[in-house]
């Protein structure tokens, strides 16, 4: 059933499921498991596609939202939650209007989310305001390249528009990593070059975690 939360990419959601799915045996398992290795407490995770992080999260972590707009993607992990090591409660959503309270989770992941979300910059003030001073942000985002001409190529696709339109609202030319960094203090930011599918360029991703100050005052 629709919900006035959700963003329906029916045929980007087909796609995606057996994109992913070939991007973890290529590689992506192992950096989801990077991502979460060390997460403890409640946690949030924006943009959870079908579920593919959940079966890597430790047992340290108390439960985990994971917010998800698009209905097939969300259908898939759901069922994805009952087979999770740790408890997942899936629920719609939007990363520009979180249903959470202020201060109530320890970390928030975000897990090749940041680049299709509508607007970046309200979407990480969302998950300022929802992790407590102190919590943790876990990312793992595929960001503009800095070596030509791949990043013309990138950013000309952006320009447009046709990108995003063929790819659920994908913005491949976004520098998520100084996005993050107005908002979080990056503590690891690893970069990766990667290409999840053979035929593809390999593409930078980065790979960390940043915090929210403990005396930082609320938004």
């Amino acid at each position: 059933m629709d919900r006035p939360q959700d963003i329906r990419h029916p045929r980007f959601a087909r796609v995606y499921l057996r994109y992913a799915e070939g991007a973890d045996r290529a590689g992506v398992s192992e950096h989801r498991r990077r991502l979460l290795d060390g997460l403890r407490g409640t946690v949030v995770e924006v943009g959870a596609g079908q579920g593919l992080n959940f079966r890597h999260y430790p047992q340290t972590v108390t439960s985990v939202t994971a917010i998800e707009p698009e209905p097939t993607l969300r259908a898939m992990a759901e069922r994805a939650a009952r087979e999770a090591p740790v408890p997942v409660t899936v629920s719609a959503g939007t990363a520009d209007a979180l249903p959470l309270a202020d201060g109530s989770v320890d970390a928030a992941v975000v897990s090749l989310v940041l680049c299709s979300v509508p607007d970046q910059r309200r979407a990480l003030a969302e998950l300022h305001r929802v992790i407590r001073p102190g919590g943790e942000l876990r990312f793992y985002e595929h960001v503009i390249p800095s070596a030509q001409p791949l990043r013309a190529i990138l950013q000309a696709a952006e320009r447009s528009g046709i990108w995003p339109r063929l790819a659920g609202g994908c913005h491949p030319a976004r520098d998520t990593e100084a996005a993050i960094a107005a908002r979080f203090e990056i503590e690891a930011c690893d970069l990766l070059l990667f290409a999840p599918h053979r035929y593809e360029p390999r593409i930078p991703h980065i790979l960390g975690r940043a915090r929210r100050p403990a005396d930082d005052a609320a938004d």
